[in-house]
């Protein structure tokens, strides 16, 4: 079996958990023997793991001038601009001016490089809407020239290239939630993200939900019929030497971890709450925020009106071993997400040594044992598992042994057969 499949980015030009999930199942998939992988983003750098399968960048691919007559589809995306860079699960609050552009002709001037090739950046900018548009244009040209059975379009930013491609191809498509735009919003959803997310998941033969609250918002939310919507847990990569990532922490304090995006949806004002309640109790304990977002300045801001900035520290955007250096450095790891679709990091922490606190609003906590759920709101019951994990060490040294006894079973070989039974079914359907 020929899977032609769709992101958006892939390691190691990351932002976010969509592109550690994407490679977790490319690896996964390659596993089995009969099944091959071209993955397809819009800008290839070169440097990508192309050992498992075949990646290509969208740039990269020549279009005739009839590639370039818009389709009723692309017509139905409309142009957003903002005034800043966007993040791939990103709150509506970003989006400044909304733009519709009427399309009264079929002919749009796209700006192409020599030899018909469309630019791409790949990232999550003002232009990102054209780019997702023009990402579909190529990804026909991609389903003409390349020989698959099923196609496979990862989140949101892709639907439209896997729509496209099932339009040249006649082939089936399976989409993969990894999040919806009611998590990334809080609720106050951006209607051109809903309606793409819409189109793709009605179009769709199959679609996966990375848990069982990503598949309930899919069917509530966005009216989908239940038989079409499996739900796949994500994994987490083997670490392969802990100790190449591991330092000297440099301080005999304690260290508490929020690593993830400083947004909304993630609750990171939650975890500023639930350290100020514990720094009441003992002193002898640092907090730590990595990541960036929207929120980030406000947070410092917050740290600093409360008092507690001499006990925080913000690292800015980590990732690859940056991350597993971090975890090593910690006693705990919270994770307050408002709308968590999954959450890979609690994993990859579990991994580390290290023990976890996560909300009960995460896809993750459907399948997590040995980790300590609370509800996101509930700053005292947070505060009160963080200093149970730092003063009662037999406690804490449980969940280490249980946690990362479990966290090793969970395997992207296991959700990729799952994935692969789905193609199946798309392809009997």
């Amino acid at each position: 079996m020929k899977v032609l499949m769709f992101g958006w980015e892939f390691p190691p030009h990351i932002s976010g958990g969509l592109g550690t999930a994407s490679y977790g199942l490319t690896r996964g998939l390659s596993t089995i023997p009969d099944l091959d992988i071209l993955f397809v983003v819009p800008k290839a750098y070169g440097d990508e793991d192309q050992s498992k399968m075949r990646l290509i960048g969208a740039g990269d691919i020549s279009l005739d001038r009839r590639h370039f007559q818009f389709s009723k589809l692309l017509r139905q995306i409309s142009y957003i601009e903002v005034s800043s860079n966007l993040v791939p699960y990103t709150s509506s609050e970003e989006y400044e001016t909304l733009v519709n552009k009427a399309e009264n002709t079929n002919r749009k001037f796209i700006h192409t490089s020599m030899g018909g090739k469309l630019e791409f950046t790949g990232k999550y900018g003002k232009n990102l809407y054209e780019e997702i548009a023009n990402y579909a244009l190529v990804a026909g040209k991609i389903a003409e020239d390349n020989d698959f059975d099923v196609i496979h379009a990862h989140d949101w930013l892709t639907y439209p290239s896997g729509i496209a491609a099932k339009n040249v191809s006649g082939k089936p498509l399976v989409i993969h939630v990894h999040a919806t735009d009611f998590d990334r919003s809080g609720g106050n959803v951006n209607p051109t993200v809903f309606e793409i997310e819409k189109m793709g998941m009605k179009i769709a033969d199959k679609i996966i939900a990375v848990s069982n609250l990503t598949r309930n918002t899919v069917i509530e939310k966005y009216g989908i019929d239940p038989s079409k919507v499996e739900t796949v847990y994500n994994a987490v990569e083997p670490i392969d030497d802990l100790e190449k990532v591991a330092l000297n922490r440099g301080v005999k304090d304690k260290v508490v971890t929020f690593l993830g995006r400083v947004t909304l949806q993630k609750g990171p004002e939650y975890f500023i709450q639930a350290a100020e309640k514990v720094l009441k109790k003992m002193d002898n304990v640092r907090f730590v925020m990595a990541g960036s977002g929207e929120m980030l300045e406000k947070m410092i801001s917050w740290t600093a009106a409360v008092g507690i900035a001499d006990r925080f520290h913000f690292t800015g955007f980590l990732k690859g071993d940056d991350v597993f250096r971090m975890l090593s450095l910690s006693d705990v790891y919270v994770m307050p997400s408002v709308s968590e679709p999954f959450g890979i990091s609690p994993l990859e922490a579990m991994q580390s040594n290290v023990p976890v606190i996560i909300s009960n609003q995460s896809g993750v906590a459907e399948i997590l044992k040995y980790a300590v759920k609370t509800d996101y709101w509930d700053v005292d019951a947070m505060a009160d598992a963080i200093y149970g994990y730092l003063n009662y060490p037999a406690l804490s040294s449980m969940f280490i042994k249980h946690g990362k006894e479990e966290v090793d079973n969970m395997k992207w070989e296991n959700s990729a057969r799952k994935v692969y039974a789905l193609y199946k079914e798309a392809l009997n359907s």
